[in-house]
């Protein structure tokens, strides 16, 4: 096989990113693109059959070896298998944040100042995403890696940001805590573990094509870039070198993943299992199959995030030909509600199941959205909301959560640090059980509103998500425009799986008869009335044109004219 192309002036305008060694190894895993491919031809196929047939999913046979692996499923769920102990940097992980290492149309000085937020903010993980929250325009994609690189090899224009991030950080916390945060910014930039989220399996890298021209596996190119990178200044602080999976469906898309980083491994010459990976579960297909994919993945594998809005939406899109299948307003669909406490119990019940040599894994909780902006009484209300998810999360198992936003890590990480142990590896909770009645609730529904207020909602965050997307920035802090001048509603870090789903339900309403759960008098609709075609394209028009009369702030400087439209 040819070598791989990389388009434009790229390899030399980010010749410190598409290194030789990088190069090299993109080259070296090639074959394993042809693999992927393979693997993501018999997924379409998978999801092709069950709309035909109108086919529920199923748990895996469990006299059959999990693709791609000599692993029988009924070892696995048995435990069969060897898996690690978890890192010394990955004990404690009360709290991880997430965000992009860039920003998009910012010079180097000013785009590296996110790294330099998430390695000060005291999270006790940050997991720099190149996947949903990095805007994906242009060369965002290398922006991400150049900026973690420079990061982690302490370059100066990186310390040179750091030094002034630190001083506005304690600036924001004496006005909003009372006190600092951050007493010597240089010793806290070794405090947080560095953990990166590569692309899907599914996705193309828009950059490098294979030496035949055609696409190249951005998930191969993510790991590589990263690892190959970043892996000698890591461990030479005694740093584990750890990625976040996203979107895996079933077992042996795990057991791929853990042939791609053994083959980078080897070629670096570093011991297999050397690299650790969290896998963040936000596909409904994973969840008939989580101690099946923590087998495929073997010494790799460290833990599972629980994924709330990807999660909703692949759960819609597993039953989309089921015409029973219709959720209520976004928000009722909390980890408490019907299919997503479900899911959640399946999860923390795989992680406490001991592996052969008697090992557990650890269960990070999912995503707090909120972030600290408003009026004091509406920051404080929203707070409280934060804290108490936190402590639910705790109090049912998990080893921490995740946070969207650095101003969130004093005030949520307190509810880990109060219980002062470090992880909950081994909790005791009920084998996992593979009868109908658990595969049946991880579709529950329950009785929950679906209203015109919700539907507006949808429609005001859907168009905002994709208004934010067309200007680059694909993770932003949004809220329905109704609320545009309430200080006490809170904005929320809204991602492309947020838009996605805000999407999707309307869709479900629309084509699947969704019918309303209360009256409305604005609109002159009664509980009981349909969802139609003409109230979807009322309330899209009045959505719009709130958006179009609000203050620029609100909807991005500019944009009314230009990626405003696009996103309607």
């Amino acid at each position: 096989m040819a070598d791989i192309q990389i388009r434009d002036h790229l390899d030399t305008d980010y010749s410190d990113v598409y290194t030789p060694e990088v190069l090299t190894a993109l080259n070296s895993l090639a074959e394993l693109n042809v693999e992927r491919l393979d693997v993501m031809r018999k997924r379409m196929e998978r999801r092709t059959e069950r709309g035909e047939k109108q086919q529920p999913l199923t748990f895996p046979n469990p006299e059959e070896n999990i693709g791609r692996t000599e692993i029988k499923v009924q070892d696995a769920r048995d435990g069969k298998f060897v898996g690690p102990e978890i890192p010394a940097d990955l004990q404690r992980q009360w709290i991880q944040g997430t965000g992009p290492g860039a920003k998009p149309n910012s010079p180097l000085d000013r785009s590296i100042r996110n790294v330099a937020y998430a390695l000060l903010s005291g999270a006790d993980g940050w997991m720099f995403d190149g996947e949903d929250a990095l805007g994906q325009i242009t060369t965002m994609s290398l922006d991400n890696q150049r900026n973690l690189k420079l990061a982690i090899a302490r370059d100066d224009v990186f310390i040179r940001a750091a030094e002034q991030v630190a001083k506005e950080m304690n600036q924001w916390a004496v006005s909003f805590l009372g006190h600092e945060t951050i007493d010597d910014w240089q010793s806290q930039l070794s405090f947080t573990t560095k953990i990166f989220r590569t692309r899907g399996l599914h996705l193309d890298d828009r950059h490098i094509r294979d030496g035949d021209g055609n696409g190249y596996s951005a998930s191969l190119v993510d790991m590589v870039t990263y690892i190959v990178n970043n892996h000698q200044q890591l461990q030479a602080t005694n740093a584990s070198i750890v990625l976040y999976l996203p979107k895996i469906q079933i077992a042996e898309e795990a057991a791929l993943w853990n042939e791609m980083i053994s083959a980078l491994e080897t070629h670096l010459g570093l011991p297999v299992g050397t690299v650790k990976v969290y896998v963040l579960v936000e596909q409904l297909e994973a969840t008939f199959q989580l101690m099946e994919i923590r087998a495929a993945l073997g010494r790799h594998f460290v833990g599972y995030n629980t994924g709330r809005w990807d999660y909703i939406n692949s759960v819609a899109d597993a039953v989309e030909w089921d015409k029973d299948f219709i959720n209520p307003n976004i928000e009722s669909i909390t980890m408490t509600y019907g299919y997503m406490k479900n899911y959640e119990d399946r999860v923390r019940r795989a992680v406490n199941t001991p592996d052969l040599n008697g090992n557990f894994a650890l269960w990070q909780g999912g995503m707090e959205p909120n972030i600290p902006v408003g009026t004091e009484e509406g920051v404080a209300s929203s707070m409280e909301k934060a804290i108490a998810g936190g402590r639910r999360e705790q109090e049912a198992g998990a080893s921490g959560k995740w946070v969207a936003h650095w101003k969130m890590v004093p005030i949520v990480r307190p509810v880990w640090a109060d219980i002062s142990q470090d992880n909950q590896l081994g909790r005791e909770f009920p084998s996992l059980t593979y009868t109908q009645a658990d595969a049946d609730g991880l579709t529950k529904l329950e009785p929950a509103p679906r209203t015109i207020q919700g539907a507006r909602n949808l429609f005001s965050v859907g168009i905002q998500y994709g208004n934010a997307f067309g200007q680059g920035f694909q993770a932003a802090a949004l809220k329905p425009a109704d609320f545009f001048d309430d200080d006490s509603i809170m904005y929320l870090m809204e991602d492309m799986a947020t838009g996605e789903i805000r999407l999707g339900i309307l869709w479900e309403w629309l084509h699947k008869g969704g019918h309303l759960s209360e009256d409305d008098t604005e609109t002159g609709t009664k509980s009981g009335d349909l969802f139609t075609a003409e109230l979807f394209q009322r309330l899209l028009a009045e959505e719009y044109e709130k958006l179009q009369q609000a203050k620029n702030k609100d909807v991005h400087d500019n944009s009314k004219a230009t990626t405003l439209p696009i996103a309607r």
